[in-house]
């Protein structure tokens, strides 16, 4: 199980900020997976900028998801 939160931009897009994924082992099959359901979501969270929390911490490529796993897709950050 995957608890996914959606923020910012990517959230609105997607019309939810928290959903639950059964069945997937890591973050590469979690993104297979939304790509089946939500096409768009997949296109976003696949562009510049956009990063990945996995139990709060900033994670790069792919890694395991254990049972009680929660994924953070946070959108591209501007700041001034």
């Amino acid at each position: 199980m995957a608890r996914v939160l959606l923020f910012g931009a990517l959230r609105d897009l997607a019309g939810w900020r928290e959903q639950i994924f059964e069945g997937v082992s890591d973050l590469d099959g979690l993104r297979s997976h939304i790509a089946r359901l939500y096409p768009d979501l997949a296109e976003a969270i696949s562009g510049p900028g956009v990063q990945f929390a996995v139990d709060k911490a900033l994670v790069r490529g792919n890694v395991s998801l254990s049972a009680q796993t929660e994924i953070a897709f946070l959108p591209p950050m501007s700041g001034g």
